[in-house]
């Protein structure tokens, strides 16, 4: 078998027990398992579970987030002075997102179940590594962020990019139970894409409401949002 397929097989097969198991349930064994290769295989190519589990989020994260950058680079040549609305925004994110998918309908309901779980479960390694490789391109990212939504303080915003991912993240890796619904109660199917592009204007108008926030610490605290999160030493 050549390396370049075992490697598939293995992040194939990772991809889908994490995602229905959780990280801490899914043991090396069980995807070597089910990807049909040994426990050799998986050390030599990834060295570890954490690196495994970091491989599984890189192989949709490097081609998403390159498209990104391109797409931010883009703008910033053609429209160096023009702000960007949140719904503008939000639409160049999923543009992104479908065209960083692995070609299966189902890869972005798995990979924002792997999110949800990335957040739910300790997983300090895998924060501080997408952090690490990533963070650069979400913060030019968020920069624009901050200049289609001026009157909402950094505090507020960092809750609200958070409400909005898990928003996503439950629509997403529920999906397929609610396309069923839509079939069961409408009589009417709906690909993945336009339930995407459904959620733009509703996460867009959450994003944009007024501030709640009424404690003078938390609207002061203008540098919290720009902060990277400290190196976790969790696993």
């Amino acid at each position: 078998m050549a390396q370049s397929e075992t490697v598939r097989r293995i992040l194939d097969a990772a991809e889908q027990l994490f995602a229905e198991k959780g990280f801490a349930e899914t043991s090396l064994r069980s995807i070597t398992s089910k990807a049909n290769v040994n426990l050799a295989a998986v050390n030599y190519h990834f060295g570890s579970k954490k690196a495994l589990i970091q491989a599984v989020f890189s192989r949709f994260l490097n081609p998403f987030c390159a498209s990104l950058e391109r797409e931010l680079d883009r703008r910033e040549t053609l429209r160096p002075t023009k702000i960007a609305s949140i719904e503008e925004l939000l639409e160049m994110l999923v543009e992104q997102a479908l065209v960083a998918r692995l070609g299966r309908d189902d890869d972005l309901s798995t990979f924002m179940r792997l999110v949800g779980l990335a957040f739910s479960e300790s997983q300090g390694h895998l924060r501080y590594y997408l952090n690490d490789m990533y963070g650069r391109v979400f913060r030019r990212y968020m920069a624009l962020v901050q200049e289609a939504a001026p009157q909402i303080p950094p505090v507020e915003l960092f809750w609200r990019v958070y409400f909005m991912l898990g928003a996503s993240a439950f629509s997403m890796s529920g999906s397929k139970a609610l396309q069923a619904m839509m079939q069961s109660d409408f009589g009417i199917d709906i690909s993945i894409d336009k339930v995407i592009k459904m959620m733009v204007p509703f996460l867009a108008a959450g994003m944009r409401a007024p501030s709640s926030l009424l404690e003078s610490s938390l609207i002061d605290a203008q540098a919290c949002l720009c902060k990277s999160p400290s190196r976790s030493t969790k696993p």
